[in-house]
C-alpha cells in the first residue's frame, strides 16, 4: 500500500471481540446517544419556543446544545452500527467527513464556551453595561466568529491530513476517526505543515483557557465583593454550569490529547476518547438545567405540553 490513493477504506478500532459484548456495547452506547438527543434536544426547544429564554445567556446555551448534537452524532451512529453489522470499516471519504466535522464541532464548542465565561463576566461585573455590550447583533457576531473559526481550521487541518502519503497500512487504533490516528500511518514521522497547524491551534486554544481562567478570577473577585448572600448565591448559580462544562470539557480533551506515552495503549485510548468525545455532549443538559430554575421551568413546561398532545 504504497499512498492513501490507493485506500477505498479504513478499519476502526472494536470495543468487543465476541457478539456479546458487541450487542452490550450496541445497546450501551445506543442508550448514551438516545440520552444526549433527549437532552439536548429538549434545551434546544424550550429555548426556542420560551420567549422568557430569549437572552444572551440562553442564545449561546442553545448554539451549545447544537454543537453537543453534532458531536455526539459524528461519532457514536456509526460505531453503534458496526457492532450490531459486526464489522469495523468506515470508508475513506466517511473517515474524512468524521474527522471534519468532529474537530469543527469540538473546536467551535471550546470558542463557544470561551464567549459564554466572556458573557459571564459582562452579565457579574459589567452589570450596567450588559444590555449595550451583549446586544442580540453582538450575540449573533460572536458566536458566528466561535462557529467560523472552528470550521476554518477543521477545514485546514483535515485537507493538510488527507494531502499527506499514508502507507502503514489502514487500520484506525480508535472507535472513530481522528487526527492523530491517520497521522500514525503517514509514511513519515511528521509533516512541518501539520506541526505548524498544531501549534497555532494549539496557541489559540491555550489563549481561549487562559481568557476563561482570567474571566474567572475577575468574577469570583467581583461575587464576593457583594454584600448581599442571596445575590452573591444567584451570581454563583449563573457561572457554576458554565464552570463545571467547562473543567469536564477540558480536563477530558486536555487529558486525550496530553497523557504521558507511558499511559498509551489501544484499551486506554479507547476510553479516553469515551470520556471525550461522548460524555460532554450526554452529560452538558443535565449540568445546565440541575441549577438553573429558569430552564428547569421551561423544560417542565414544555414536557407538560408533549405529555398533554399526547393523551
Amino acid at each position: 500500500m504504497s499512498n492513501s490513493s490507493s485506500l477505498n477504506e479504513f478499519i476502526l478500532l472494536a470495543f468487543a471481540d465476541t457478539r456479546e459484548l458487541q450487542l452490550l456495547h450496541f445497546l450501551l452506547f445506543l442508550g448514551i446517544y438516545l440520552a444526549a438527543l433527549l437532552g439536548n434536544g429538549l434545551i434546544i426547544t424550550a429555548v426556542a419556543c420560551d420567549h422568557r429564554l430569549h437572552t444572551p445567556m440562553y442564545f449561546f446555551l442553545l448554539n451549545l446544545s447544537i454543537l453537543d448534537l453534532g458531536t455526539i452524532s459524528t461519532t457514536v451512529p456509526k460505531s453503534i452500527t458496526n457492532s450490531l453489522w459486526d464489522t469495523r470499516a468506515i470508508s475513506y471519504s466517511g473517515c474524512a467527513a468524521q474527522i471534519f466535522f468532529f474537530f469543527f464541532l469540538f473546536l467551535a464548542e471550546f470558542y463557544l464556551l470561551t464567549v459564554m465565561a466572556y458573557d459571564r463576566f459582562v452579565a457579574i461585573c459589567k452589570p450596567l453595561h450588559y444590555g449595550t455590550i451583549m446586544g442580540s447583533r453582538a450575540c449573533v457576531k460572536m458566536a458566528a466568529a466561535a462557529w467560523g473559526s472552528g470550521f476554518l481550521c477543521a477545514l485546514l487541518h483535515t485537507a493538510n491530513t488527507f494531502s499527506i502519503p499514508l502507507c502503514q497500512g489502514n487500520t484506525v487504533d480508535q472507535f472513530f476517526c481522528e487526527i492523530p490516528q491517520i497521522l500514525k500511518l503517514s509514511c513519515s514521522d511528521a509533516d512541518l505543515r501539520e506541526v505548524g497547524l498544531l501549534v497555532v491551534g494549539a496557541c489559540l486554544s491555550l489563549g481561549c483557557f487562559i481568557f476563561i481562567v482570567v474571566s474567572y478570577v475577575q468574577i469570583f473577585t467581583a461575587v464576593l465583593g457583594i454584600p448581599s448572600e442571596q445575590s452573591r448565591h444567584k451570581a454563583f448559580s449563573m457561572c457554576l454550569p458554565h464552570l463545571a462544562v467547562v473543567s469536564l470539557f477540558v480536563s477530558t480533551g486536555t487529558f486525550a490529547h496530553l497523557k504521558p506515552p507511558s499511559l498509551s495503549s489501544p484499551a486506554v485510548d479507547l476510553v479516553v476518547a469515551v470520556l471525550y468525545s461522548v460524555v460532554p455532549p450526554t452529560l452538558n443538559p443535565l449540568i445546565y438545567s440541575m441549577r438553573n430554575k429558569e430552564l428547569k421551568q421551561a423544560l417542565k413546561k414544555l414536557i407538560h405540553l408533549i405529555l398533554v398532545q399526547q393523551q
